[in-house]
């Protein structure tokens, strides 16, 4: 079991926080708090990134020393959100926030995941009619092969995860996001997920 340190206390950072520490890890959310983020930082093996995207980048780059030699799992979507506050375009278009988080954090092993869904389904993915898909992007093996055993304990099968190389793939699921205004707009909040079917 790990040490896990959640940046973000949200829906998603709360949502994964209880189903992994029912999966026996042990788990800090960072709320808001001056100092809260490096201090859950410092002591964790590996670093949950479920901050607004927006800002994302600006927040960890701030704790690069808490960070160095761990593993950081971006979760987050970097969007700038329309009048309706669904999501309406990119922040790095021809990029994107994996990229930019590995670039400022060389020391770090980011791994890309969970973006590609609504947020419910990130701890509950049986629950949908049909197995979704978890994308995995990173340069580091085995920071993916870390992650890939978090999403198991998390309910996903090694069937429904897809590695899609390294770190620069990430751009393919976060420019997925732009589906999600789309489809809200049609159905409602009824959770969904990107799904790659053979």
């Amino acid at each position: 079991m790990s040490k896990i340190a959640i940046l973000g206390s949200g829906r998603v950072g709360g949502g994964l926080a209880t189903a992994l520490t029912r999966a026996g890890h042990t788990v800090t959310v960072a709320d808001r708090s001056p100092g809260a983020a490096a201090d859950a930082a410092r002591t964790a093996q590996i670093v949950i990134n479920a901050t607004p995207g927006d800002g994302s980048l600006e927040r960890l780059t701030a704790l690069r020393d808490h960070l160095r030699g761990k593993i950081l799992v971006d979760v987050s979507n970097a969007t700038v959100d329309g009048p309706d506050g669904l999501p309406a375009a990119l922040i790095y278009p021809g990029s994107s926030l994996a990229e930019q988080l590995q670039e400022a954090l060389p020391e770090t092993q980011v791994v890309k995941t969970l973006n590609t869904m609504l947020f419910s389904v990130m701890t509950a993915p049986a629950t949908l009619t049909q197995p979704p898909t978890a994308f995995l992007s990173g340069e580091d093996p085995q920071a993916k092969q870390v992650v890939a055993t978090l999403l198991a304990d998390l309910g996903w099968h090694r069937e429904w995860i897809t590695d899609l190389g390294g770190i620069a793939t990430a751009r393919a699921p976060e420019a997925a996001i732009l589906f999600v205004p789309p489809v809200i707009r049609s159905t409602g909040f009824a959770p969904f997920a990107i799904s790659i079917a053979r």
